[in-house]
């Protein structure tokens, strides 16, 4: 019935629109994030979680093609939907339209405009190519150039200096990508960038040709047995991240139950600036039989990193105590140490798939990591169950199964040092309206995973036991409710803390849409964290650092043309009795005009310390992700333009400005020092469709 219901719309639909799929729109990702996941955090990564989820929308899900755990690496959708989605396509076949997901239960207008920018509606024809690949790129459609500057207009002292300490380049930051893709046939790519302070030099001795960093990658999916090939830079996520969690992994937020799961999206292209957290070499998906895959993978990179003389190691000629993950070239001393170790990197994933209901998928991971020069961290009392020596290997397995409503996973995985990572939990639907998660996760002291990203509290997975709980409650269309709590210990000794320290965490948010032009909510933050603090008799103890945060958000679309958007964040901090306080008024104007989009803002700030900064998310041009810290006295404004003059040309232009108090007398710290109370800057992009 459900089927006749849908063809019926459908075709009616088609006397309007000819029948056509609508086309995907153009995902502003900085909105889609801050509506998902409303919780700045200085913590996470922001551009690698911007670049995963880019990667989500240039390739598509088919919904007639699918899995559970893809769907569910969405993050948008619950156990109920993603079964009722799996159980109307079993019972009806294929979907014919995306309009059809209305007929389907717990599937809403909301729900089907956030999921749009990732899905498609195709049938396995759809995906067919003619000619070699070289004749497929030349056709493509999706193909684009994409070249990007910007700068701080006021003189940093890094440029100014005239000692060894100087930046040796051009204040000017210089961006550009290549990329041509067909969706699940081919993904070509190549990124080039100049930090600000960095030299364009062609040296053969450093190593450098031009620009200080380039990355590449040439992506092929669905090639016989091959279900991937990837040549050049890539990353990778299976499990529950204890070993392999690159990938869009927003971890605790206001969406408090899809995201504590990770989704097992295997091998993926990497194509971002960041110059550590990805591997460069070969790797691959392979279907042994129907259900099992397997993914062999090899890496060659080099790192950044001072290379030190043993000294009394005897075990050693030389080490690095760290290696450097910034990225930054642009003294002497940052430039003698770049790319002064390599790391060779192996190993392979099996993955059983259950193709007949779906509900199960399991796998194993094994990863070898090897270092030209061992790594000796400068000892402290905190780091003395790091990693230490050239080489390192993990080992876990991982499973995830789904009963009616409920999705059971877990991963546990080891280290060569013996070191034990474990993580299980569970995300239900319990009925229409409430859902809810759980997670525990343990972390051994000594368990070194280099590219692990599992759920917990800390960046690394290291070193931590909590356990977390979520609900969301929806009573009606109009109104959500959603929640989490999280009790977290940490073993052993870690930075700030001199001994072995508990905290939480916990967030209410409560959200209204009376129509499809307003939403506000209303958002609720407490952590507590143990630091160690000095009494007047000089001794050392624990204390319980406090913070709370409330923030209120309100955004009115007040026609097509124009929105707005306001919000007030405070927060207070509390350590030993010391309390601090900040506040930031935010108010957004957002204008399409024709061929025009024009975002502006400005802000109002201030806080006592930097326990108090502020975190806001800002509209920035396409492919960048911007969250400064507002902290101090004072304001913060920006224009955002974004100008189509020909429908292969968009060109955006971006001014920002802080304006501390006037007594001000320096703005950073370093060389990234400037003298006064205002820093601007100014940003310039072109896209090329080609």
């Amino acid at each position: 019935m459900k089927r006749v219901v849908a063809t019926i719309w459908i075709l009616g639909l088609s006397l309007t629109v000819w029948a056509q799929e609508p086309e995907r729109p153009e995902i502003d990702i900085q909105t889609f994030v801050e509506d998902m996941f409303q919780v700045p955090d200085q913590d996470i990564n922001y551009d690698d979680l911007y670049e995963s989820l880019y990667q989500l929308y240039l390739n598509p899900i088919n919904l007639n093609n699918t899995t559970k755990s893809e769907l569910n690496s969405l993050y948008q959708l619950n156990i109920r939907q993603i079964n009722n989605l799996t159980d109307y396509i079993a019972h009806h076949g294929p979907l014919l339209s995306i309009y059809e997901l209305q007929v389907i239960d717990d599937f809403d207008t909301q729900t089907i405009d956030q999921l749009r920018p990732f899905i498609t509606v195709r049938s396995k024809g759809d995906y067919a190519t003619q000619g070699n690949l070289i004749q497929r790129i030349a056709k493509e459609e999706n193909t684009y150039l994409l070249l990007r500057t910007e700068r701080t207009l006021e003189n940093k002292k890094g440029y100014i200096r005239q000692d060894s300490g100087r930046y040796l380049g051009s204040p000017y930051k210089v961006y550009g990508r290549f990329l041509t893709r067909h969706t699940k046939d081919f993904s070509l790519g190549f990124t080039f960038e100049k930090d600000a302070g960095e030299q364009m030099i062609w040296d053969h001795k450093q190593k450098q040709y031009g620009f200080d960093y380039y990355s590449f990658h040439l992506f092929l999916e669905n090639k016989g047995n091959f279900k991937k090939i990837n040549l050049g830079d890539y990353q990778m996520q299976f499990g529950q991240g204890l070993i392999l969690g690159a990938g869009f992994n927003p971890g605790k937020g206001a969406e408090t139950i899809t995201t504590v799961k990770r989704g097992n999206s295997g091998i993926r292209p990497y194509s971002s600036v960041l110059e550590s957290g990805f591997m460069r070499g070969a790797a691959f998906t392979y279907t042994l039989a129907k259900h099992i895959d397997i993914s062999p993978f090899y890496s060659h990179t080099r790192k950044d990193a001072g290379i030190q003389p043993a000294g009394d190691l005897e075990s050693y000629e030389e080490y690095v105590s760290s290696i450097q993950e910034t990225g930054f070239h642009r003294t002497h001393t940052e430039k003698n140490k770049r790319h002064q170790i390599t790391e060779q990197t192996f190993g392979i994933n099996l993955t059983y798939n259950d193709i007949g209901n779906k509900n199960f998928q399991g796998g194993v991971t094994y990863i070898n990591n090897q270092y030209s020069v061992p790594l000796i961290k400068s000892p402290t009392n905190y780091n003395q169950h790091e990693f230490k020596g050239q080489q390192n290997y993990n080992l876990g397995v991982f499973a995830n199964y789904n009963w009616h409503n409920m999705l059971l996973f877990g991963e546990a995985a080891l280290s060569k040092s013996g070191g034990k990572a474990y993580v299980a939990g569970l995300m239900s639907s319990l009925s229409p309206i409430l859902s809810m998660s759980f997670v525990y996760r343990h972390y051994d002291r000594n368990y070194h995973a280099f590219y692990g990203n599992a759920f917990g509290e800390s960046s690394r997975t290291i070193n931590e036991t909590g356990m977390y709980w979520g609900i969301h409650l929806s009573p009606s269309k109009r109104w959500t409710f959603s929640a989490f709590y999280d009790r977290f210990h940490f073993p052993w000794l870690r930075y700030r803390a001199e001994a072995p320290s508990t905290g939480y965490e916990y967030l209410v948010k409560a959200q209204h849409s009376p129509n499809r032009k307003i939403n506000l909510y209303l958002q609720y933050r407490q952590q507590s964290k143990e630091l160690t603090i000095t009494q007047e008799t000089q001794l050392k103890k624990l204390a319980a650092g406090l913070k709370r945060s409330l923030a209120a958000n309100l955004d009115f679309n007040v026609n097509t043309y124009l929105g707005l958007k306001s919000r007030v964040q405070y927060s207070t901090y509390n350590l030993a009795g010391n309390k601090t306080e900040g506040i930031s008024i935010i108010q957004d104007v957002n204008i399409k005009i024709a061929r025009f989009k024009i975002s502006t803002r400005f802000a109002v700030f201030d806080t006592e310390d930097y326990e108090n900064r502020q975190y806001v998310y800002e509209r920035d041009l396409l492919y960048a992700f911007s969250i400064p810290a507002y902290s101090g006295l004072g304001t913060r404004s920006y224009i955002l333009v974004q100008y189509r003059p020909h429908k292969k040309i968009t060109l955006w232009a971006k001014y920002g400005r802080y304006h501390y108090d006037t007594k001000t007398e320096s703005i950073g710290t370093s060389n990234e020092q400037i003298s006064g109370h205002i820093k601007s800057e100014i940003k310039f992009q072109i896209r090329y469709k080609i």
